[in-house]
């Protein structure tokens, strides 16, 4: 390539061919090169800079993006904990309740039976009848709780089993 000196020789010059040597400075074609050779220099850290600038700001898009999303992940962890611990009260419910429905399936099928035998039931040694309430060991009927519930209304009243009661036993 050329030499790192700014002036040159020429042995063929516009003043006939100097045989001196006459010292010419950089021609046009060189100071061409390098101001392009610059200018491209100047575009090319431009857009290096304007590269590093868009990768700057996609971390800002994507650090937003990422917090947004672990935020909907924290509330959706602590959603699900919260349902997941509901059904483990509503299982648990469940089962008491199925346990209970099955023992009260036993009772009515207990009674059923022995109400067919005729005459006055027994078991265990208790008088039994359709109301289970207000009877004692002997068979008799207890004068205070004589189908009266001392809060009002009847005891022989079908009330449903709240969850609310249910919740209260856990």
């Amino acid at each position: 390539m050329a030499s790192s000196s700014s002036t040159y020789r020429s042995s063929s010059s516009s003043d006939g061919g100097n045989p001196s040597g006459s010292v010419v400075p950089v021609d046009d074609r060189k100071r061409k090169r390098m101001l392009s050779n610059r200018e491209s220099a100047r575009r090319s850290r431009m857009r290096k800079q304007k590269h590093v600038d868009d990768l700057t700001a996609q971390i800002n898009q994507l650090t937003n993006d990422n917090r947004q999303i672990l935020t909907s992940l924290t509330v959706t962890t602590q959603l699900y904990m919260k349902i997941q611990a509901e059904n483990s009260i509503l299982t648990a419910q469940m089962s008491e309740l199925s346990t209970r429905l099955e023992s009260l399936n036993e009772i009515v099928d207990l009674v059923t039976t022995t109400n067919g035998s005729g005459g006055v039931d027994q078991i265990d040694g208790c008088g039994f009848d359709d109301r289970t309430v207000g009877i004692n060991c002997d068979g008799y009927y207890d004068d205070m709780m004589s189908g009266v519930n001392p809060w009002g209304g009847s005891v022989y009243s079908n009330q449903p089993i709240m969850a609310n009661d249910m919740m209260n036993m856990y």
